[in-house]
């Protein structure tokens, strides 16, 4: 059966300093476009339906450079819009609310864990469409990707929470006996 496979863009001096980067545009450092062309290394040969990726360029510029051609730039694969939280790092935040945990609380300002798993589910329901052609890639984001993994397995949003998401790493998602499982994840 065919797959999803999950690549999250590379290294960003944001990503490097723990910074939340969600509507903010920057781009790759050039550690992080080493790590797309070894990303396209690791895929090379690989056939894809349909590439379906973020609009931000962290993730754009990593389809490129890893040789994947974009058939959708997608909204929906956008990082979690994080709100009043946008360049900030966790640590920070805890400052003032020490109990803050994203994958519960959302953000103020921004996106709550029912929104993006709505975004999330809408857009799961159209890579699963392309999946009679052949196997899909999704490029974007940690925390959005986090929650590719968790709603793929029919899990809440908060699950995505445990879930580790490297820059710069694939995951693989699939069937057993026709259910939904991830077959590979965090994977350099």
């Amino acid at each position: 059966m065919a797959e999803i496979v999950l690549v999250r863009h590379g290294q960003t001096e944001w990503s490097v300093a723990g910074r939340h980067t969600g509507r903010t545009d920057i781009p790759l450092t050039a550690e992080g476009e080493q790590q797309a062309h070894a990303i396209g290394a690791r895929i090379a040969g690989r056939e894809f339906a349909a590439v379906l990726c973020s609009p931000r360029i962290r993730a754009r510029r990593t389809a490129e450079l890893a040789g994947l051609e974009v058939t959708e730039v997608d909204e929906d694969l956008a990082e979690w819009d994080y709100g009043d939280y946008e360049g900030i790092t966790t640590a920070e935040i805890h400052k003032t609310d020490p109990d803050w945990y994203l994958w519960d609380d959302g953000v103020p300002g921004g996106e709550s864990p029912d929104q993006i798993g709505t975004r999330i589910d809408r857009l799961l329901a159209k890579a699963r469409r392309h999946l009679d052609d052949g196997d899909v890639a999704l490029v974007a984001h940690g925390h959005a990707l986090r929650v590719v993994g968790a709603r793929w397995i029919e899990e809440p949003v908060r699950v995505g929470g445990r879930l580790r998401l490297d820059t710069a790493t694939l995951c693989r998602l699939g069937f057993e006996h026709g259910r939904p499982v991830i077959l590979e994840w965090n994977s350099r």
